[in-house]
């Protein structure tokens, strides 16, 4: 924390509440009574990760019982599950999102200053992505929604035209602006951007619109690269970003899952390609739990950067049932299961840990 206020620019994204802290100690008499102005200046696009956690989660959810058909233990293990157990947790997820979209819609209208800043931020441009991915998540783990059907492909493009404007914003800064070239502002969380490419990607493939699938699929693996590339030589940027960030590195492996799914919607099967970017989610979600001292100092204090290591794990597990589902066997389909079991305590864990925090706590970057 010692670092972030050290440096004017970044409260705006990274830690929004010491500005508002600044003002309520100037004026003490408005700690009586908090003001929703004050809960609209703390909410930030980062918030957007919880509901994309949840909305994760009931795709896996779904997904999973949609294979009760299988003869394999692993997925007997979702069937136990009662149906209604989805549809709640479905229904929080929409819940949450809707909530959050609604604040921040207020947010654009009473603080439209620090949302331009928000915008204008290195690392808080890339947290624009995720309320609309968080929106196709929703779209394709609702309950007997049917992926032909008019309104499913009106709201899909709806969730999927923003992100390429924001296509076009961001990597044109990175293709032409030299105080924002990638190499100065790479940072890991610029990996949502891609992420949202893929996410789209997946949900237009299964409207069978397949070419328009693959341009936004050859336009998240072309900058996946380059963000790779670039973040794997530790540029300038990478030694001042922020250590309660941290958990953010998982989305080193939830690019490449999704990958693998998007694909796997683009050709209708899991095949190779979609086997190697499995394969190399997997390497990488390896590589850094055998690091656990690299998220030490992050852990120290509960901030919604969490919720970052929810949604990786669930992709992880999508990703590794599609690949069960494919090759048969044994092995696969207990491995896949022990990263479910993974992903649900995890993603349990960060609820309870959430809801057990005092009232008025605000989970902050």
């Amino acid at each position: 924390m010692g670092d972030l206020e050290s440096k004017p620019s970044v409260p705006v994204v990274i830690n929004p509440t010491i500005s508002a802290s600044k003002e309520n100690e100037a004026n003490p008499d408005d700690n009586a009574t908090p003001s929703h102005l004050s809960i609209l200046s703390k909410l930030h696009a980062g918030y957007f990760t919880i509901s994309l956690s949840l909305g994760a989660q009931a795709l896996l959810w779904k997904n999973l019982s949609g294979h009760k058909e299988d003869s394999q233990a692993p997925w007997h293990t979702y069937c136990v599950l009662p149906s209604m157990a989805f549809l709640l947790l479905w229904g929080l997820a929409l819940l949450t999102l809707a909530t959050l979209s609604f604040l921040y819609i207020l947010r654009c209208f009473f603080h439209f200053n620090i949302v331009k800043k928000e915008f204008l931020h290195h690392i808080g441009v890339n947290y624009m992505y995720a309320p609309w991915i968080s929106w196709l998540l929703m779209l394709q783990s609702a309950p007997k929604i049917v992926p032909r059907a008019l309104y499913y492909q009106v709201l899909c493009w709806i969730f999927s035209i923003p992100i390429l404007l924001l296509d076009v914003k961001l990597y044109g800064q990175w293709f032409t602006t030299k105080k924002r070239f990638l190499s100065v502002v790479a940072n890991p969380i610029s990996q949502i951007s891609v992420m949202a490419n893929l996410v789209a990607a997946q949900a237009i493939a299964q409207l069978g619109w397949k070419e328009s699938a693959v341009l936004l699929f050859s336009i998240a693996m072309a900058h996946y690269l380059v963000v790779f590339v670039t973040l794997y030589q530790h540029p300038v940027i990478s030694n001042s970003f922020p250590t309660m960030l941290r958990p953010a590195y998982f989305l080193f492996f939830a690019t490449p899952s999704m990958a693998s799914l998007a694909w796997k919607s683009i050709s209708g099967t899991f095949v190779t390609s979609s086997k190697m970017l499995f394969f190399l989610s997997l390497f990488l979600f390896m590589s850094l739990a055998c690091r656990p001292a690299l998220f030490r100092k992050s852990m120290k204090k509960l901030t919604v950067a969490w919720w970052v290591y929810s949604f990786p794990l669930t992709f992880l597990v999508l990703a590794s049932a599609e690949y069960a589902h494919e090759v048969k066997g044994s092995i696969a389909p207990a491995f896949m299961l022990v990263l479910s079991i993974l992903s649900v305590l995890v993603f349990i864990g960060l609820i309870l840990l959430t809801a057990s925090k005092p009232r008025g706590y605000c989970i902050q970057y």
